[in-house]
């Protein structure tokens, strides 16, 4: 046996079933059989698609209008499911914008010592934001954002 021949006995395995590949077949060729028939349909004459023996076929104006449709659903769909997210986010002043359901504070809410130094690990919670605004922001001078 040739090396190219036992590659592919390496790669075929028994239990895989190749029911997706003539899926994918059938779905690709019906795709471009309707699209070479929505193009005929389109630009064709009336006397040839006659001459086929179809006598009774949607109006023209639909090869235009299914596509402009198709673009406006896909806008619209970008548009409303942008306006719905932006619809259900928090305001700024609302605490649920900073915390959640898993939020964990330290037990002693004054005892905060062990956050303000920076070489010190202490045990895992989420800090206040009052705590967070104060050690980032008061040792900045207010008069440069005047």
């Amino acid at each position: 046996m040739d090396r190219v021949t036992e590659t592919h006995f390496e790669s075929y395995r028994p239990g895989r079933s190749r029911a997706p590949e003539f899926y994918g077949f059938v779905a690709w060729t019906s795709t471009t059989l309707a699209f070479v028939l929505y193009i005929l349909w389109g630009l064709l004459p009336q006397e040839y698609i006659e001459w086929f023996g179809i006598h009774w076929y949607p109006n023209r104006e639909w090869a235009i209008l299914l596509p402009a449709w198709s673009i406006m659903l896909v806008i619209t769909t970008y548009l409303v499911y942008s306006s719905m997210a932006i619809a259900v986010t928090p305001s700024f002043s609302d605490m649920s914008s900073i915390t959640d359901n898993y939020t964990v504070f330290p037990t002693s809410p004054n005892n905060h010592t062990p956050y303000l130094d920076s070489s010190s690990t202490p045990v895992l919670y989420d800090m206040p934001i009052g705590l967070v605004n104060r050690v980032l922001y008061d040792s900045l001078d207010p008069k440069q954002y005047e």
